[in-house]
């Protein structure tokens, strides 16, 4: 057996004290996020890990078989903490005091046997550093995803189709138009038409900051779909800048009702319906009616 090894089964409750010290002192320590009491429980689970991956004698390759349940705990932990959200530095950490741990362990043991130290100690940081790159490596992907399922939910929430008249939708778009979110805008309208039986949807780009020849594209698409169920789309919205950038950039919306309003684009779409909106008195404000 290993020193590394020796070092884990006849010292491990020392190293799991100064390991729970380690964290504990740390001031960025999240406590609201995670108990002492499972703390300490994930710091044993992986000493006791880390024990019998070494005892074969391998402290090199952490890719190895022995070395899969190390890190299949490391990364359940970096993907909790990642889903939990502690920052990097904090998940970093959590190794990184494990490797101090040890060190400290190992400079008692082998204060006198200073050849002894350093090459143990070269062991040490070689092996820590390599499960800390794993835990970073499972931390990213798990915040990958926490952003991936916000941004999915920010976008069904951005996309409301709201039904104004009967026959008609409207569709307030919010925030910046990509291939993903145009996605999401097509399949939320053209399921509401279908469960409305509308015949007009206003697409309102009041909100998206710029408009370039992609958005203008994806825009364009999500009309032709909206045509192909039997539905006519008014684009609202289009203010002075984005008029000039549309035609700067040569793309042709002739074949495309546009209005400079949602206001302007709901009378347009009531004369359509064949609704007419008058005002009957300052009292009773304003009738509507075919």
């Amino acid at each position: 057996m290993n020193t590394i090894a020796q070092l884990l089964q006849n010292n491990k409750k020392k190293i799991l004290e100064n390991w729970m010290q380690n964290q504990l002192s740390d001031t960025s320590l999240r406590d609201d996020l995670i108990s002492n009491e499972e703390l300490r429980r994930q710091s044993d689970e992986l000493i006791n890990g880390l024990s019998r991956a070494t005892a074969g004698g391998n402290v090199d390759n952490i890719y190895a078989p022995e070395y899969e349940p190390v890190v299949e705990i490391l990364s359940d932990i970096s993907i909790t903490r990642a889903r939990q959200g502690f920052s990097p530095r904090e998940t970093g950490m959590y190794v990184l005091s494990l490797k101090q741990a040890i060190i400290t362990v190992l400079q008692d043991k082998y204060s006198e046997q200073p050849e002894v130290l350093y090459k143990e100690l070269l062991t040490v940081n070689n092996l820590l550093d390599m499960l800390s790159m794993v835990t970073f490596d499972t931390y990213i992907k798990g915040r990958e995803e926490v952003i991936l399922r916000q941004t999915d939910e920010i976008n069904e929430i951005s996309t409301p189709v709201i039904r104004v008249w009967e026959g008609i939708l409207a569709l307030p778009i919010i925030g910046t138009l990509d291939s993903a979110r145009t996605q999401i805008v097509m399949e939320n309208l053209l399921q509401e038409i279908v469960n409305t039986g509308s015949s007009i949807a206003i697409l309102d780009i009041s909100g998206v900051p710029a408009v370039d020849s992609l958005v203008a594209q994806h825009l364009i698409k999500t009309v032709s779909a909206t045509r192909l169920m039997g539905a006519e789309c008014i684009i609202s919205g289009i203010r002075a800048e984005i008029a000039q950038t549309i035609v700067h950039l040569g793309i042709d919306l002739s074949n495309i009702k546009t209005k400079a309003s949602l206001a302007s684009a709901l009378q347009l779409a009531f004369s359509m319906r064949s609704v007419e909106v008058r005002k009957i008195s300052k009292n009773t404000g304003f009738h509507i009616g075919r």
